[in-house]
């Protein structure tokens, strides 16, 4: 099974896609190595490791959470307002 990736803001650029679906059987990986994944895919990425944010089915998760196929899963830079 897969996962739903949503891009946000100027993540979409260094990607290439607002949504993708990634091959995920790993049972229980954690959002760490998801990240990992994505980095070797998209360098770029990685420039923005420190302040990425990641929820999965809209709750924010950190790096150690574990992802379940199915999930979608929201990639985003940090908010900010006015």
């Amino acid at each position: 099974m897969n996962l739903r990736l949503l891009f946000f803001a100027s993540l979409r650029e260094v990607t290439g896609a607002g949504e993708l679906e990634w091959p995920w059987v790993e049972e229980g990986g954690s959002v760490a190595l998801l990240l990992d994944q994505l980095y070797t895919r998209f360098p770029r990425l990685r420039e923005w490791d420190a302040v990425l944010l990641v929820a999965a089915d809209c709750e924010y998760v950190g790096r150690e959470a574990l992802l379940r196929p199915g999930q979608e899963v929201a990639v985003m830079p940090p908010v900010q307002g006015g």
